[in-house]
């Protein structure tokens, strides 16, 4: 009973192709553009961020429009 070794090993390249430049530059997109991705799916886990909740705000009323006056804004 033999058995074919590459359909144990699947299919794999030379080794020559590995050391070649396009397929390093390849490697390297591959592997610049999961950080970006793995990146943006963490900052959209995040809850978001409004600019308004940190600025001072302007247009607040200057006297209370609530049923119960009393009651702080």
């Amino acid at each position: 009973m033999t058995v074919d070794l590459s359909v144990i090993w699947g299919v794999l390249l030379p080794e020559g192709t590995l050391h070649q430049d396009w397929f390093q530059a390849l490697a390297a997109f591959v592997a610049i553009n999961t950080l970006v991705y793995v990146t943006l799916a963490m900052v959209k886990s995040l809850p978001r961020i409004y600019p308004g909740d940190f600025l001072p705000r302007r247009h607040r009323r200057s006297e209370t429009r609530s049923i119960y006056p009393d009651d702080p804004r």
